[in-house]
Formats: structure tokens, C-alpha cells, sequence
């Protein structure tokens, strides 16, 4: 779109009525706006669909909140879990069953009335596997919900049907059973894949092919009991969302959000400079820093969950011998990467799983850059100053997203560079991000990449190591660099269903070093998120799916 055009509307929108509505209404600049608002459907892995979901439904359960940081960003409390839909709750290790109190005098849009209906509807809906992606029952599994088995997949539609694991005992009570023990119950009921959906308007909204109404959630609206309502939805354009005034945590201090497709990170930053819009995001590490100190301008940043790691695949050679992952991993020049790619915003990761979550161990064994050391590696593997690498050349294509070359380019860059003086014949592969997610997620046939959008939503150790790390067959979901480790497995089995925090928090340090030993992946650097905003803009607060929750703010 022409600039001075997109200028022009912005300033039509977020300028009318002037100083009237001018705490009342908040222009958000992104690359996107949601695609679907339906958690089991495709849009699910977007960003931006999840920032619309994440306004417009509401949790059973989230987290306490930390003072800001020095950049007035609030930081959640893994430590410390809140009710929000949920007022009260008990456990019962005997029976393995949660009692949940649930909240009265719930308002949602259109006077929608929250009880237990919706919460057995919402898993109900999960363990019927009819969305296109079934991040409902997924979630359900991982915090071991019984009967939300892979036999939900096969003929038996008995299997599909929700049963006594999650039972009504009145309108304001539900119990849930689990099949074991498992830490993660918790920590997945504050994901948005299991956030509550409103009964009664999406029965209405379905139809005898669609009797979830997942085509309604995809392309219309999703009824719940979030801060917000969708006022309207141009897919590609904009969403508009209203205040819901009834909301049970207080009104909104914002009465409606436009959040805008800007799609060049550039006129982001333009409109932003220019006063008309009061928040955006996605801009590029170099643009971030641009805009600290702009008169009127606050960039916020935290060290949450996002990081960058070269990945290795497993089943390419010569990325089999560990002593190539091992020489591999010493010849990332990392502080040169967080200096000039990231403008000081980033640290050097020094594990597998975000530095910030609960179960996190910083392994004895660590990478640091250390050319000599890489070289010595190299020679003890058979490659001497590299000889013999050259038979491998198509694996050394070092892939990586090419949309985001602006901000990945220098740092694949300085990758390639040292890697090359080491021996190693790196090339560099920019390749569409849909075909990067086909091979990594899908096919897992890319040999040697640059992956900087994996973050486990789940904030637990454990999370992290079931989603990324335990093998297909011992119940991980996203192995992207096909590593098996049977002893690993067999540790994560026992950790899964121990009791004690103590003891789970030693199985995950152990798991931890055996993934740095085996170099799964390559860490090199966690990043910081960013936004940038008005000055006028309070209350800005990150959460582990890095989407803003404009309840969270205020506009003086």
C-alpha cells in the first residue's frame, strides 16, 4: 500500500474526535491481522490470529504478575498460578481429580452467561479432533486429561466423545481427571488453546456439516468471555475490537482497538514516529533501536521466551557425529551476533529451554565461540581443516526464512563467515517461510538451518523437553531435527508423572545436560521482545504467547 495513503486512513481513524476519544481508542500497527479465530484451525500457529484470540476468550487459569522491568514492562509470576475464570480449586491425589470452582456473574458478549456448560463444550469440542489442527485435545493430552488418547484418531467415534474426565456436577463446578500425575495441568490451562468458548453461541452458530462451528470461528467470530468483542473483521486488513463492558476483571480502560496490516516494518515505524498510531509490533531489531530515545516514543523489551539456535538434523550426515554438532556449535561468533544484529537485546542462550522458566538448568557443558577448539573437533572427526567436508555441500546450505532477511541476514552472515574459516563450506539457503515450515515441521528434512521463531507457550521445563525433544514414538510432537535419545525418554517418562518439584526439577536438569552433551541444538543467543508505543501508553504487560492483551492497558 502507498504510504502516504495508509498515512492518510490511519490519520482519518485514529484522529478522529481528537482529544475526545483519544483515551478511548488505540490504533495497533502489525504485520498481520488474524487469519481465524479458531484455536483448533489453521491460523492457530499465527501471531496475530493468536493476539485476536487471546483478547476475545478468556483462561480458566493464569499467572500472578512481577513489578515492571526497567524498560515499564510487567512480567508474569510462573511461580505463583491465579484463577480467572476459575475462583477456587482442590486436587485429589488419590483420585487424580481437580475440583474447579468456577467464577459467577461472567459476562460475555452479547450477554452471554459463563458456566459449566462451556467448559465441558470447550474440552468436549477438543477431544472431537473436527478442527484442522487439534490443539485442543493436544494440550488436553499433554497435561494427561484421561482418555485424550491418539485413539481419538482412529474409527471409534465412542473415542471422540467427551466422558466422565470432565463432568458437571452443577452450573458452577466441574471436576477433571487425569489418567497420572503431571505437573503440567496447570501451566496448559493458561494456554489460548484451551481458553473457554461460549456454549450456547457457537451451537447457534453451527450447522449439520459443521456442528463445532469451526467455519463460524475461521471467518466470522468467536463467542467467549474475554475484554474485548469483535466489532468487525477484514481479513488482511483490520480487526476492530469493542470493550465488553461487563467484563469480570473490570471494564477495559480502552473502549475499542483497531489493529491495523501495516506489512513493511518501516511504515510501522513511520506512523508510529508521525503520532497516529499508539503501539506496534514486529519491527526489526535495527528499527527498535532507531526509536529509543524518539521524542514520544517508549520501546519496552523483555527477556521472555524467543531465541535463536542453529539446527542440526540428526539424520543427515555428517551431522550424525556429534563431534560436527560439537565444532559446529563452538564457531558461532555470538557476541558479535548480539552486538551488531540485535543492538545489545539479546544474551547468550545457554540452554534448550527459555533461561526464564521454571525447571530451567544452565548445563555444566557449554559452546562458546572457540574457533581453535572447532578446528580441533573437526580434525578429531576426520575433517582436518575441513577436507573431506566438500561431499557434504548440499547439507551446509544453511536455510533460513528468507521474509526475514532483513533481520536474519546479518546474523546467517556472521554464521557462515566464521564457519567458513574453520572449514566449513557454508552456503546460505533463503527459502520462503512456508516452505521453511513445511521441511522443518512437516517433512523434517532440513539439514542445517537458522530457526528463530520456536518458544514452548507451555511455561514449564518439561513443556519445552515433551515438545521439542522426546522422541515421535515417546509422545513429542515437534522433533524438527529427528533426535533420539532412549535414555532421555525414559527419564522425561518418570519426571512427566513425578509429584515432587524437587525431584522433577532434577530429571529435567539432568535431561537438560544430556541435550546439551548431544548438541540437539546449536543455541547461540535468547532476544529480547519488543514494542514500541506512545508515551502516553501504560500497562504494558509480556505473556509467554508474546501477544498483547490490550485489557492490560491504559491511555493517558
Amino acid at each position: 500500500m502507498n504510504t502516504l495513503k495508509l498515512l492518510a486512513g490511519a490519520s482519518a481513524l485514529a484522529l478522529a474526535g481528537a482529544t475526545a476519544l483519544q483515551a478511548q481508542e488505540m490504533l495497533f500497527l502489525a504485520e498481520d491481522v488474524p487469519a481465524g479465530l479458531n484455536y483448533d484451525g489453521p491460523a492457530a500457529a499465527i501471531p496475530t490470529s493468536q493476539t485476536g484470540m487471546v483478547n476475545v476468550m478468556e483462561p480458566l487459569f493464569g499467572y500472578a504478575t512481577n513489578p515492571p522491568n526497567e524498560s515499564g514492562v510487567i512480567t508474569p509470576d510462573f511461580g505463583t498460578f491465579e484463577g480467572r475464570l476459575v475462583e477456587s480449586w482442590s486436587y485429589d491425589a488419590d483420585t487424580l481429580t481437580w475440583t474447579l470452582n468456577l467464577r459467577q456473574g461472567v459476562q460475555g458478549c452479547d450477554g452471554a452467561t459463563f458456566n459449566a456448560d462451556d467448559v465441558v463444550y470447550t474440552f468436549a469440542r477438543g477431544k472431537s479432533v473436527s478442527g484442522a489442527a487439534p490443539i485442543g485435545w493436544f494440550l488436553s493430552n499433554v497435561a494427561s486429561i484421561a482418555n485424550f488418547t491418539p485413539a481419538v484418531f482412529g474409527e471409534d467415534a465412542a473415542a471422540k466423545e467427551i466422558g466422565d474426565e470432565v463432568l458437571k456436577v452443577d452450573d458452577y463446578t466441574v471436576t477433571i481427571r487425569q489418567s497420572e500425575p503431571n505437573a503440567l495441568f496447570l501451566p496448559v490451562l493458561t494456554i489460548f488453546g484451551l481458553y473457554m468458548f461460549d456454549k450456547e453461541l457457537m451451537d447457534a452458530n453451527a450447522t449439520a456439516d459443521d456442528p463445532w462451528a469451526h467455519e463460524y470461528t475461521n471467518n466470522v467470530n468467536v463467542p467467549s468471555f474475554g475484554p474485548y468483542c469483535v466489532e468487525s473483521w477484514t481479513k488482511d486488513d483490520e480487526i476492530i475490537f469493542s470493550a465488553n463492558e461487563d467484563y469480570y476483571r473490570g471494564a477495559p480502560a480502552i473502549k475499542r482497538v483497531v489493529m491495523k496490516k501495516v506489512p513493511q516494518s518501516s511504515n510501522r515505524v513511520v506512523i508510529l514516529r508521525s503520532g497516529q498510531a499508539q503501539l506496534v509490533q514486529g519491527l526489526t531489531p535495527r528499527e527498535f533501536d532507531s526509536l529509543r530515545g524518539a521524542d514520544g516514543i517508549s520501546v519496552g523489551a523483555v527477556s521472555g521466551n524467543e531465541n535463536l539456535f542453529v539446527h542440526m538434523n540428526f539424520d543427515v550426515p555428517p551431522f550424525d557425529n556429534p563431534l560436527v554438532r560439537r565444532a559446529v556449535a563452538h564457531s558461532i561468533p555470538t557476541q558479535q551476533i548480539i552486538d551488531n544484529a540485535y543492538f545489545g537485546q539479546a544474551t547468550a542462550w545457554k540452554g534448550h529451554v527459555p533461561s526464564s522458566y521454571p525447571g530451567y538448568h544452565e548445563s555444566g557443558t557449554q559452546y562458546e565461540y572457540n574457533p581453535d577448539g572447532a578446528k580441533a573437533l573437526l580434525a578429531e572427526a576426520g575433517y582436518p581443516d575441513g577436507a573431506g567436508l566438500d561431499a557434504y555441500g548440499e547439507a551446509f546450505q544453511l536455510t533460513y526464512v528468507s521474509e526475514k532477511e532483513t533481520t536474519l541476514g546479518p546474523i546467517v552472515n556472521a554464521i557462515s563467515t566464521a564457519m567458513r574459516e574453520i572449514g566449513f563450506p557454508v552456503t546460505l539457503n533463503p527459502i520462503p517461510q512456508t516452505q521453511y515450515g513445511d521441511r522443518q515441521l512437516v517433512k523434517r528434512d532440513l539439514p542445517f538451518a537458522v530457526n528463530d521463531q520456536e518458544k514452548p507457550i507451555g511455561v514449564d521445563a518439561g513443556y519445552a523437553t515433551q515438545l521439542f525433544f522426546v522422541s515421535p514414538e515417546s509422545g513429542g510432537l515437534n522433533n524438527m531435527v529427528n533426535y533420539r535419545n532412549a535414555d532421555m525418554d525414559a527419564i522425561w517418562a518418570k519426571a512427566r508423572v513425578e509429584p515432587d518439584t524437587a525431584m522433577r526439577d532434577g530429571m529435567l536438569a539432568e535431561i537438560q545436560d544430556v541435550l546439551m552433551n548431544d548438541v540437539v541444538w546449536g543455541p547461540v543467543v535468547e532476544y529480547n521482545t519488543q514494542w514500541a508505543f506512545s508515551d502516553s501508553v501504560t500497562g504494558l504487560q509480556w505473556h509467554a504467547d508474546n501477544s498483547v492483551r490490550f485489557h492490560d492497558l491504559s491511555i493517558e
